[in-house]
């Protein structure tokens, strides 16, 4: 167990002033330092290295770095009966990338079940920034011209790191996230990064992964850095994506 203290980065400090990620917390989990800024630069190690930032508008940046690790791994997404049946023969339309300061701001909104949030305006800018750069996506579910769900996430390598998701329209989100599997099950993803387990997540076929083992994938996957172009398709119709699902 680690009780020790946290780093404390300074806005000036090199992007990989990170301790190792396995110098993490125990209580609260996963917390490894505070502090710095959200460059681009400073994001992008800190994702590729098993970090990510997590806050309230009223605190100071924290990075995080729990264990275990929430994922997805190929072939292990699990349909439902009542997923299927809904959306098999659904004319709803999957894009990439066509709005994502939308899918952002919409993940933002406060919710019922959760008080404030934690994706701030300056979060929304820094990940906007990664967006016109290439390293962030955003998956959007269409109804009638109407975005009634999605998620945004980083993708380094082969590695997707789901950042937040959301639905107007009920079990869209998880449409989202059956278009990463695809991915995943084609081979051309390796691992979504869910962040931090869930019973939901768990029941869609999510698995912990202790965070040694994380790291070693991020390791195989994502040094060097590349950004990830390989969509199959950036618009889809939601019926066409249930057909690779038999």
């Amino acid at each position: 167990m680690n009780s020790g203290r946290i780093t404390w980065i300074s806005k000036n400090d090199s992007v990989d002033a990170f301790p190792p990620a396995s110098a993490a917390l125990s209580e609260p989990d996963g917390l490894l330092a505070m502090g710095g800024d959200l460059s681009a630069e400073r994001l992008i190690y800190a994702y590729k290295n098993g970090i990510f930032p997590w806050f309230n508008d009223n605190h100071p940046i924290m990075w995080w770095s729990p264990n275990p690790r929430c994922i997805f791994s190929p072939n292990t997404f699990h349909i439902s009966r009542s997923l299927r049946k809904k959306f098999k023969n659904s004319n709803i339309i999957i894009k990439v990338n066509s709005d994502f300061s939308s899918v952002i701001r919409e993940c933002a909104k406060p919710r019922s079940s959760i008080q404030g949030t934690w994706i701030t305006e300056g979060m929304i800018k820094a990940y906007e920034i990664l967006h016109g750069l290439g390293w962030a996506h955003s998956i959007e579910i269409w109804k009638s011209n109407n975005l009634v769900g999605g998620l945004y996430g980083i993708a380094i390598g082969r590695i997707f790191f789901g950042e937040s998701m959301f639905s107007h329209l009920s079990n869209a989100s998880k449409i989202s996230l059956l278009f990463i599997a695809n991915h995943l099950n084609s081979g051309d993803l390796k691992l979504l990064d869910c962040q931090i387990t869930s019973t939901h997540l768990l029941k869609l076929g999510a698995v912990p992964m202790p965070r040694n083992e994380f790291i070693k994938n991020l390791d195989d996957q994502c040094n060097p850095a590349i950004k990830f172009e390989d969509w199959h398709q950036h618009e889809l119709v939601c019926s066409k994506l249930f057909e690779k699902f038999i």
